[in-house]
């Protein structure tokens, strides 16, 4: 059996957590990467994983093993991407997680150019708002929008967006618009659920401090454009960052609340693990990103004068 087709069996088992999942990474079949991975201990006359029906775990010398591998095949992808380079061309795949509403509503655009640009780069778009762990699921890069929990990701920044609240013309004529954030407390809201405390909304006072409000909360979703088309249909007011609300509000299916007071930023990463060293391809996908969005996000421009 071939070297290398062994490492990279191992590899993508330690990275995974699972012979089934480094299967499914490497496109073959899980008694295919298991004869690898024992082929390999034999030739190296050494145990590298502890196997159990439920776990799987390094052992001293799997981890050294392992972490040698890792370099060597970043290490062999880097050459070859450098050759590419050379060449005048960027080649093979990016695999990249991205939030379901982000994604489908601002990242067509760019990867089409960037596609465009280099040909022979092939996409694995994930597109989710879950968590991903980006090495266990052999993800390149990840745009991440928020506070990031994750602080073993190199990230580079890509924009801020506002957060905007608002709802449609007939909620507020039915219930009458809210004259200070405190009134939200007494309105029908909806709320993004995967934020911690997504019942409490904050605001910045003229002091720059950060006051929250306990909303009475009448729709919860893990999806912000479904939010945004429940408040454009009357269902209550709603704070979304202007990423997702700007065409509402720009068509009038929304208008802005409370307009004069300040509500919080959002700032969206493009992150990637440390462990990997970084290809000519994702570097070059990171600085067109970071390109793309330079400057005063469009949906922002969107709702200025709303």
């Amino acid at each position: 059996m071939d070297k290398f087709e062994d490492m990279q069996a191992f590899t993508a088992v330690v990275e995974t957590g699972s012979f089934t999942a480094a299967a499914e990474r490497l496109k073959a079949n899980k008694s295919a990467v298991s004869r690898r991975v024992s082929a390999l201990e034999e030739r190296l006359g050494a145990q590298l994983l502890k196997r159990t029906t439920r776990t799987l775990n390094l052992t001293e010398t799997g981890r050294s093993f392992y972490e040698r591998s890792a370099r060597l095949l970043a290490d062999l992808d880097e050459a070859e991407s450098a050759v590419a380079q050379e060449q005048g061309e960027l080649r093979g795949r990016l695999r990249i997680a991205l939030p379901l509403s982000f994604g489908l509503l601002h990242m067509t655009t760019p990867i089409n150019e960037f596609a465009r640009l280099h040909p022979r780069v092939e996409f694995d778009l994930d597109l989710s708002d879950r968590h991903i762990d980006l090495i266990q699921e052999d993800i390149d890069v990840a745009v991440r929008i928020g506070r990031l929990t994750d602080s073993s990701l190199i990230a580079r920044r890509l924009f801020k967006s506002q957060f905007v609240v608002s709802a449609s013309p007939a909620y507020l004529e039915e219930n009458g618009a809210p004259q200070s954030p405190a009134d939200l407390a007494d309105h029908r809201c909806l709320t993004y659920s995967n934020l911690v405390d997504a019942d409490k909304w904050t605001w910045i006072d003229d002091h720059g401090r950060r006051q929250q409000v306990n909303v009475h909360v009448v729709l919860a979703a893990n999806n912000g454009e479904m939010l945004s088309k429940s408040a454009a249909n009357g269902l209550g007011i709603v704070m979304q960052p202007t990423f997702i609300a700007h065409e509402f509000i720009r068509d009038g299916a929304l208008v802005k609340v409370l307009p004069d007071y300040s509500w919080p930023e959002t700032t969206a990463y493009a992150v990637y693990p440390p462990t990997r060293q970084l290809s000519y391809r994702v570097r070059a996908f990171i600085d067109f990103l970071a390109d793309y969005f330079n400057g005063t996000p469009y949906w922002d421009k969107d709702c200025e004068g709303c």
